[in-house]
Formats: structure tokens, C-alpha cells, sequence
């Protein structure tokens, strides 16, 4: 029996071109992005498994969304530059909602 790790990895991953749910790579049928993973681990130096806990995913979940943000730099980047650049036009335009702080209290 061949193990493949990268079909394997695909499966846990979804890019944001083949997402329904959300407009970047991102652990599939859930919200969290693969960037805030590898923030929380690679920026911030969160123990992967604390992060599995955190957002109630397996430890396999969490690398494989780390794997994908470095297995796919070009799509990392054009999602960070796609961040930036939403972000600087909301500081420009209060109607830009960029998460749920800039929703009005109801």
C-alpha cells in the first residue's frame, strides 16, 4: 500500500478557489484559514497542538494546514496582498466590512 501524504493533505485543505464556504485555502468544512493557522503557530509560536485544541481540530489538521501554506507560497502571497489591500480600502471607506468589529451593534 502507497501512502500519499500530498492527496492526503489535499483533502484536508481546500483552496480558496475550490471553497464554498470561504475565499481562501482553509481547513475543509471549517472557517479557519490556513494563514491564521500558520499565524498562531509560525507568528505567534502556539504549540500546533494548543491550536488543534483552540479551534477543535486534530494536530494532523493543523500541520497539514501549515504544510499547504508553505507547499503553495504563490497562493499564500496573493491571499496576504489580498488582505492588505481590502484593509487599507476599509480604513479609506467605513462601509468595508472586513470582520465583525466593523458590524454595527444591533
Amino acid at each position: 500500500m502507497v501512502f500519499d501524504a500530498m492527496s492526503k493533505q489535499t483533502n484536508t485543505v481546500v483552496s480558496g478557489d475550490e471553497s464554498e464556504i470561504h475565499d481562501e485555502p482553509h481547513v475543509r468544512d471549517r472557517r479557519i484559514t490556513v494563514s491564521h493557522i500558520h499565524a498562531l503557530v509560525e507568528e505567534r509560536g502556539l504549540d500546533a497542538q494548543t491550536v488543534a485544541d483552540r479551534f477543535d481540530l486534530t494536530a494532523s489538521q493543523v500541520h497539514h494546514a501549515l504544510a499547504y501554506y508553505h507547499d503553495h507560497p504563490e497562493e499564500m502571497r496573493a491571499v496576504e496582498e489580498r488582505r492588505r489591500e481590502l484593509q487599507e480600502a476599509a480604513e479609506e471607506d467605513p462601509r468595508i466590512v472586513t470582520g465583525p468589529e466593523d458590524l454595527p451593534d444591533t
